[in-house]
């Protein structure tokens, strides 16, 4: 304690003489301005040119005229909007002296920025996963399952469709190359296609005692499925049932029906369970076991493409059963010999006997033609593919554009078919770098076109649509009115959940739910039904502030929310039945907005317990906007209660971590927003003790305001409206702009969110402002440099 003290007084004699110094060379100087004399009074005292805490020097810093430092000042706005500076325990000007300070600063560099706007660069951008299969979706109307083709995306800055990260290879080339053979044929039909094994499996963890969302009305558990059928032909689905670990089958003492569907219309039923499968299942489980694999096969006639599979089981009706009760709680113990069977995975293999390609939804939207005679194939070739390679390179083409396609065509129509030969031309666009990649020419603005495809993987993560190629290649898209109303038109339509799936599922961290497993012991009711309820309450609520139009300020907010019975149950709101989701208002005040949904509260933390610690983490940088420093290295972890021991409250383990001083200044502006949220356990239900005593959600913020629970912290950060619009804002941009903010692109930032507050800060309001914006609206493409000279996380052109 002795040499704490110690050094901490010699840090404050070394501190207070560089000041002293500081401010005898100023006095010898013209008379300070105030935001000097506020600096000098706070902030000198460590950000100087003798003590460089942070490697910052105020001193040296000409604060009346902010522009020529813009990217630090931008960093010192950032720190005091966040309360981070001057650090808790030192001296710090009241509230309205600082938002002064903060007003000022950024008035001073917004108006330098306006004078002279950067519009930053516009790197070279590959379609990552998402985007790709969108593009094949709304290119030839099919839906891929892009996982099983592409590998995941690199991140950055939060998102995945972050230009600098979206490397290429070699390798990644090839399974492009493969992927466009499989598409095309799919897409086109090819009578050669030879039978694959496609199998679905049912999450281990998904609860199939219930109707499931999706599935038919009258039946329990089971599987939805969307297959691509590629031909008209014959397919074997095959049903596995999930046996324990010797083998045995649940459920079989009782009798059950499977139904395998098809577009709605059952092609199979089968018997499963009763007595004579019970006593042949205590006879010999592996003769059983097969007996009942062969019994769930069967070989169904099928048309060729996308088509709605469903696996279940025919629930019972009310009439009186001598079936026991199955409990509330679920049973996961697989030695179990009672309950009910459930469906382990589903194999679909085919085709056999194909009769031909059919009448695909692909077929209609590639083969606007049909030629009647081998002179009529040429112009027919020639028209379909200069519809798909427009929509492909979303601009209209040239001859030169057509050339390497037509090559193609004739290639593949040389001892193939007419749909042969557009096949081979598919192919080739599908690996395309026009298709693969997105650029803007070398000048100062950019065009239409560009704007078009700029706008359409921002709102839609797709291609452009044919109405938006028109307006763009007449030159009319950059008039306000017709790209205000297209921006609406693209809002209004289905496409834009993309905004909904890909932007609120990173920013939200909403994707990590389906690698959340709470632990079992701690959480024995949490299942995938629950996890899926979770993603899907805060997917429907932000599509409703999108599609409403809605201030989103309601994100943090709202009186409403989505619940189906089982999300409902967990909650604990009554008179809630069903699988289907519905939107109901909000009696507790604790579960307004994203701070009260599962999803959020679940994703940030552990699988045994909660964590203040990710959670003020995660408001801090998705909320406020001002994310903590990474942790120093070697940080001992925190001290968990150990078994058999008195457990601790979390406060008072956190308390104790505090006291390491390299954890400490970190910890003191997460820790009070984590611990607002303590009443929500690991999953999001409702507390007041926890491990160790009673929870104590009480704490006081960086800027000094006192909070207590949920509600009191969404009052507070209401309170800076700003703050989180401006928050979100840069979070938009950044997923529209394809690239991380620079110090530069934060004027932008402030005055999109100002004009927004004009109208209540309207969802549609930060959109427009984003696509008018300088960076948006406005683009340069950066200078290529030699492969061999570029940074190892750039985009690199294929070769």
């Amino acid at each position: 304690m002795r040499k704490r003290l110690a050094g901490r007084t010699l840090s404050v004699i070394i501190a207070a003489a560089s000041l002293a110094v500081v401010q005898s060379d100023r006095a010898q100087q013209q008379p300070a301005s105030p935001q000097r004399k506020l600096l000098d009074q706070y902030c000198v005292t460590c950000h100087n040119q003798r003590v460089k805490t942070a490697g910052l020097m105020l001193d040296k810093m000409d604060v009346d005229h902010p522009s020529e430092g813009a990217e630090v000042w931008e960093k010192v706005v950032r720190k005091l909007r966040g309360g981070m500076m001057p650090p808790q325990g030192m001296p710090r000007p009241d509230k309205p002296t600082t938002d002064g300070f903060i007003s000022w600063l950024e008035t001073s560099l917004d108006r330098a920025a306006a004078a002279q706007p950067n519009p930053g660069r516009s790197p070279l951008h590959r379609l990552n996963r998402s985007e790709y299969a969108n593009a094949i979706r709304d290119l030839l109307a099919l839906n891929i399952d892009v996982t099983a083709l592409l590998p995941a995306d690199d991140e950055a800055n939060g998102f995945d469709n972050i230009a600098d990260v979206l490397k290429v290879s070699p390798s990644l080339l090839e399974q492009y190359l493969t992927a466009s053979r499989q598409i095309s044929s799919l897409a086109v039909g090819d009578p050669s296609t030879t039978p694959i094994s496609q199998i679905y499996r049912v999450p281990p963890d998904l609860a199939q005692d219930e109707h499931i969302e999706g599935l038919p009305l009258g039946t329990r558990g089971g599987l939805l499925i969307h297959q691509n059928f590629p031909l008209d032909a014959q397919y074997d689905i095959s049903v596995k049932l999930l046996r324990n670990i010797v083998g045995y089958i649940t459920g079989l003492e009782w009798p059950h029906q499977l139904e395998i569907t098809v577009d709605g219309a059952r092609v199979f039923l089968a018997p499963v369970g009763g007595e004579e499968d019970n006593k042949m299942m205590d006879a010999n489980l592996g003769i059983a076991g097969d007996a009942l694999d062969a019994r769930l096969k069967a070989r169904i006639p099928i048309k060729a493409g996308p088509r709605t599979v469903v696996v279940t089981f025919l629930r019972k009706n009310s009439a009186e059963s001598v079936e026991p009760l199955q409990p509330f709680t679920r049973d996961l113990d697989l030695q179990n010999m009672n309950g009910i069977p459930l469906i382990d995975y589903v194999d679909i293999t085919g085709p056999f006997q194909a009769t031909g390609p059919g009448d695909t939804p692909s077929r209609r939207q590639i083969f606007s033609c049909r030629p009647a005679n081998t002179g009529e194939e040429m112009p027919c070739a020639r028209k379909i593919l200069t519809t798909l390679t427009r929509r492909a390179y979303r601009r209209p083409v040239t001859e030169k554009d057509l050339e390497l396609p037509l090559r193609f065509y004739q290639d593949g129509r040389t001892g193939g078919s007419f749909d042969a030969g557009i096949e081979a031309a598919l192919r080739l666009i599908l690996a395309d770098p026009k298709f693969l990649f997105r650029s803007e020419s070398e000048t100062p603005n950019i065009s239409d076109l560009a704007l078009a495809s700029r706008l359409s993987f921002f709102l839609w993560s797709s291609l452009p649509d044919d109405q938006l190629i028109e307006i763009a290649a007449q030159g009319k898209l950059k008039d306000q009115p017709v790209l205000e109303h297209q921006v609406k038109r693209m809002l209004a339509d289905p496409r834009a959940d993309a905004l909904v799936s890909n932007f609120a599922g990173q920013w939200l961290f909403l994707r990590n739910l389906q690698s959340s497993v709470p632990d079992r012991d701690t959480f024995p009711d949490f299942d995938d039904n629950l996890r899926q309820a979770f993603r899907r309450e805060t997917e429907l609520f932000f599509a409703s502030i999108m599609r409403e139009d809605r201030s989103v300020l309601d994100l943090l907010n709202a009186d409403y929310t989505f619940v189906n019975q089982r999300l409902a149950e967990h909650y604990g709101m009554p008179n809630i039945y069903g699988s289907q989701f519905r939107r109901v208002k909000l009696v507790d005040e604790n579960r307004r907005g994203l701070l009260g949904q599962g999803s959020i509260l679940t994703v940030t933390s552990y699988p045994n317990r909660t964590s203040p610690v990710l959670r003020g983490k995660w408001i801090l940088e998705n909320i406020l906007g001002t994310p903590p420093p990474p942790p120093p290295p070697n940080v001992p972890a925190l001290k968990e209660n150990s078994e058999g021991s008195k457990p601790l409250p979390m406060r008072a383990l956190l308390e104790e971590h505090r006291k390491n001083a390299a954890c400490a200044s970190c910890h003191r502006i997460m820790d009070p927003l984590g611990f607002s949220l303590e009443n929500f356990d690991g999953i999001g239900q409702w507390r007041t003790k926890e491990p160790g005593g009673v929870v104590d959600a009480s704490g006081q913020l960086a800027d000094g305001t006192k909070v207590d629970g949920p509600g009191a912290l969404r009052k507070a950060l209401l309170s800076h409206p700003d703050q989180f619009v401006e928050t979100m804002t840069e979070k938009l941009l950044t997923y529209a702009l394809g690239r991380g903010l620079e110090y530069y692109d934060m004027p932008a930032v402030r005055s999109i969110a100002h004009d927004a507050a004009r109208n209540n800060y309207r969802f549609t309001s930060l959109i427009m402002g984003i696509v008018n914006s300088t960076p948006f609206s406005v683009g340069q493409l950066a200078k290529l440099q030699p492969i061999a000279n570029r940074p190892s996380q750039g985009p690199t052109r294929p070769q």
